[in-house]
């Protein structure tokens, strides 16, 4: 079982000592001057959420050439995890990394503090779980921010309509903003892409996708240990709760999906789903208390009536495939051989990758092979140049999507795109005014169970709140 050390005390004091140095720190990095334009290089970073892709985002952000990139705020409601990205980030970027334990914030309003130390114009790394994009990416608008949103963005219906609406007003504001769906940047995507659309492969029938493998991150989660709330333990451990992450579907599918409906041009009209969960205890016997099944199949149908099946896994010993292929009238692709973006793309006569029927395979420079720091060799090219780019329309819409599909699941109804988008169950409303001291959004029973899916039983919802 994982341990875990919220250190509350600490965190107090932290937030104490960092609330009474905030204002002189932020204008020590200059948040008083005028932000970026054109003819200054100089770019500053902050950083909200440290865990792995968060202090990843910031690596990618540091390998792209072209001007002066500044790590000068970070923020986290975990001590532990904000102080190893820090060592982590400092120890590797020493030139790059100016964030003295005064630029270091905890808590849930620490966001605000740490893109306080920007100037207009300026980037925020939003790296939170995605319930809390919402809060974020709106706090950033006020501020004058250009935004790296890790995907997914939303969770449910109502913060994808919130999120529609906050995507507008930062076009309007002509603020550049990226989302973490990184296949979109894979240079041999692209060129497969360009070749679909050209009718490489003819008109497309069928598309599949598959991400099958042994549990990974926090997808499950034992019962709560003693030594942390229960708001603690669902955030540390998002991917177990469909309110903090959307679960195993939004976090581990988002990226094959959204890559097949791009090779589409467009996005499923409806889904239909089935999933279950099978050995939901530890090896040492303990029952599981999180919301995800072990596996997933959807079909997803578009306008057009074709079909793109995904099929997710997390369950040891079993076969592990992890790739997507599209089959079409005169010949089939492979999108990504391996993984979500996985080089080298394809293309064969026939609906078999044989060799001896190979039309296309990519071959990418060593420069531009890897998607995450392609990402942002585009958002900064964008910020520097002033080129119109705002990926958030398109980010929410994976994200809905992926949930559409997800729900199918879950209820065992077939789900319309519409039905997602205008489904009324807010998993965890008021998330802006949320403190460490708040209760849960998922309140758990007697024994420390959550509520889970009950396909064909509740219908309307994914799962039912314990009376």
């Amino acid at each position: 079982m994982n341990q875990f050390n919220p250190t509350i005390t600490s965190r107090r004091e932290f937030l104490k000592k960092s609330g009474r140095l905030a204002a002189a720190s932020a204008t020590a990095v200059g948040v008083v001057r005028p932000g970026y334009t054109a003819g200054s290089d100089s770019l500053n970073l902050a950083l909200v959420g440290c865990g792995g892709r968060g202090t990843g985002a910031v690596k990618n952000a540091f390998a792209v050439s072209g001007g002066p990139i500044k790590l000068v705020a970070m923020a986290d409601v975990f001590e532990n995890r904000l102080k190893n990205s820090y060592k982590e980030l400092s120890e590797k970027h020493t030139e790059d990394v100016d964030v003295p334990e005064d630029r270091q914030f905890l808590g849930f309003d620490g966001y605000r503090q740490a893109m306080d130390c920007l100037r207009p114009g300026d980037i925020v790394i939003l790296a939170t779980p995605p319930a809390f994009r919402w809060v974020h990416f709106r706090y950033a608008i006020q501020k004058g921010l250009n935004v790296f949103m890790e995907k997914p963005v939303t969770v449910d219906g109502p913060t994808s309509r919130r999120m529609f609406r906050l995507a507008k007003q930062a076009e309007a504001k002509n603020l550049k903003v990226a989302v973490g769906l990184m296949s979109r940047h894979q240079r041999a995507m692209q060129q497969l892409h360009e070749r679909i659309q050209d009718g490489e492969i003819g008109e497309i029938i069928l598309q599949r996708g598959y991400r099958m493998q042994g549990p990974i991150g926090t997808f499950a989660s034992p019962p709560k240990p003693p030594n942390i709330s229960h708001l603690m333990y669902q955030v540390q451990r998002f991917h177990s709760f469909l309110w903090a992450g959307g679960g195993s579907v939004s976090d581990f599918l988002i990226h094959i999906i959204d890559h097949q409906c791009w090779m589409k041009n467009d996005w499923p009209v409806k889904a239909q789903a089935v999933g279950g969960r099978h050995y939901r205890r530890d090896p040492k016997g303990v029952r599981y208390v999180d919301q995800n099944f072990d596996s997933y199949a959807i079909e997803y149908t578009f306008a057009d009536g074709s079909k793109f099946f995904m099929e997710g896994r997390c369950m040891e010993g079993c076969a592990e495939i992890y790739s997507s292929a599209i089959h079409g009238s005169k010949g089939m692709a492979i999108v990504s051989k391996k993984g979500d973006c996985g080089m080298p793309s394809s293309t064969y006569k026939g609906q078999n990758p044989d060799k001896a029927k190979l039309i296309w395979e990519s071959n990418i420079d060593q420069d531009e092979s890897n998607p995450y720091v392609n990402e942002w060799r585009d958002l900064l090219d964008a910020i520097r140049n002033d080129k119109p780019y705002n990926e958030a329309e398109r980010g929410i819409r994976a994200s809905l999507v992926t949930s559409m599909g997800r729900m199918a699941a879950h209820t065992g109804q077939e789900i319309t795109y519409e039905q997602m988008l205008n489904c009324p169950h807010e998993f965890a409303p008021g998330l802006d005014k949320l403190t460490a001291d708040s209760p849960p959004p998922l309140k758990p029973d007697a024994q420390g169970r959550y509520p889970v899916p009950q396909p064909g039983i509740v219908k309307d919802r994914e799962y039912a709140d314990f009376e």
